[in-house]
Formats: structure tokens, C-alpha cells, sequence
């Protein structure tokens, strides 16, 4: 049986370089596959001075970019908790065929 394995990490690619973060000054928590949307909305708002009404384009594609990659992670550690349990499944099946019962049915009665 060949082992399966689930892909860690996300499958979008990083856009924004380190630089251009720190030029930018992005914070370490923020610095992920969606600091290349982030950028400019922080300049939009700046610029806007932080109307909530304005960049909404901006936060939507952003704000769209971070559900994504939400929920990315969430079907990995789905699959992850599958691929346990299957693991899990297969060992009880090998221990239960495999040898004598420690406790033999009768006491159980």
C-alpha cells in the first residue's frame, strides 16, 4: 500500500519580496502570500486617511486573497486528519487479527 502524503503549504506563490515589505513596512504577521495586495490598500488608506468607505476594491481583493488562504488551510488539515485516521483504522485492524486475545471472551461474560 503506498503512503499518502498531503502537500504543506500554500499553492500561491509569494509575490511581494522581502524588500519590498520591509520598504513598506508590513508587519512579520502580515508578511504571507497576500502582502502583495496588502501594500497598496495600506497606501490607499493612508492616502484616504482611513475612510472606511474608501479602498474597498482594495480590502475586497485582499480581504478575498486571506479567505483563500484560509480555507487552503483548512482542507490540508482536513485531509491530514483523514489520512491519521485511516492510519489509525489499519492499526486497529492489524492488532485486532494478529495474535491471541489478551482477555479471553469468557471473562467478559
Amino acid at each position: 500500500m503506498a503512503e499518502e502524503e498531503v502537500k504543506l503549504g500554500s499553492s500561491k506563490p509569494m509575490i511581494a519580496t522581502q524588500q519590498e515589505m520591509m520598504d513598506n513596512r508590513v508587519p512579520i504577521s502580515y508578511r504571507d502570500q497576500c502582502a502583495h495586495l496588502l501594500i497598496p490598500l495600506n497606501k490607499c488608506r493612508s492616502a484616504e486617511f482611513f475612510l472606511p468607505w474608501k479602498c474597498e476594491a482594495e480590502r475586497h481583493t485582499y480581504e478575498k486573497c486571506e479567505y483563500e488562504l484560509v480555507m487552503e488551510r483548512m482542507l490540508q488539515m482536513q485531509k491530514i486528519r483523514e489520512l491519521e485516521e485511516k492510519k489509525k483504522k489499519a492499526k486497529q485492524v492489524q492488532g485486532a487479527a494478529a495474535g491471541i486475545p489478551l482477555i479471553p471472551s469468557s471473562a467478559n461474560a
